[in-house]
């Protein structure tokens, strides 16, 4: 489905963490495949909403037939069919009338049962809600979808009753608590793991605010300083410097 790695950067030495936000996908995304339902995790962006799902769905594999969609524009119900052509590895060329579409896609997903991924949800309207809606209420097509997106995507799928009604499991992804960032950080990277709490603390409150994509960030900065100074621990001199990278 995906590669081995999820990093934001290409950060040597650095560990996927098992947060409580995680642990707590397994369950929702591991339950909602076994019911061949649909869920949503929303959340603010960089929180570790797509990571968390990947290393999830992952898990999964070969056993489940994943699918991944991601979306980078808002599609029409006509570009959703042409994705999920793509995402089934369809032969041919793509049927030009509606109808015929339709029967071809809901023909290939009868086949076996299958996982979708639907990616940047938040870029989805009403419209192209509802027509996941469509092959999913077929019976013979035994789906689970996993929509993941910002929170633009909770917004519209709650304005959508008929497909609202229908989401099995809702997962809220928010930043780390600092509690949350002392207990896993150390975890994350080597250049954390004997670093003094109180630096980990300054650095969260004056760059990273909880922000996994942020924190990738500043440890590939800080990995930087280290190397470039010879010095063995992080420390705030070698922080404020990496902070003036952030902006």
């Amino acid at each position: 489905m995906t590669a081995a790695t999820y990093q934001y950067v290409n950060l040597p030495d650095a560990s996927v963490v098992t947060t409580r936000a995680l642990l707590t996908a397994r369950e929702n995304i591991t339950d909602t495949v076994a019911a061949r339902a649909m869920m949503c995790i929303h959340g603010g962006a960089s929180f570790g909403k797509t990571l968390a799902v990947n290393i999830c769905l992952r898990g999964l594999e070969p056993g489940e037939d994943v699918r991944k969609i991601t979306f980078r524009a808002r599609p029409t119900a006509r570009a959703v069919r042409y994705e999920l052509f793509t995402a089934l590895d369809l032969a041919g060329e793509p049927p030009r009338h509606p109808s015929e579409f339709d029967r071809l896609l809901k023909t290939a997903l009868a086949e076996r049962p299958r996982t979708f991924l639907v990616d940047e949800a938040q870029w989805l309207n009403g419209e192209a809600f509802e027509y996941f809606r469509y092959p999913w209420d077929e019976p013979a097509t035994q789906l689970a979808i996993i929509f993941v997106g910002g929170e633009g995507c909770h917004t519209v799928l709650r304005r959508e009753p008929m497909l609202s009604s229908r989401i099995f499991i809702w997962q809220h992804f928010t930043r780390l608590t600092p509690s949350e960032v002392l207990d896993v950080i150390p975890l994350f990277h080597p250049i954390w793991a004997d670093a003094d709490p109180e630096d980990i603390t300054f650095a969260d409150s004056h760059a990273a605010h909880g922000n996994f994509r942020a924190w990738a960030q500043l440890t590939a900065h800080t990995r930087t300083a280290l190397a470039r100074t010879g010095r063995a621990r992080v420390d705030q001199e070698l922080l404020r410097w990496a902070f003036s990278r952030l902006g």
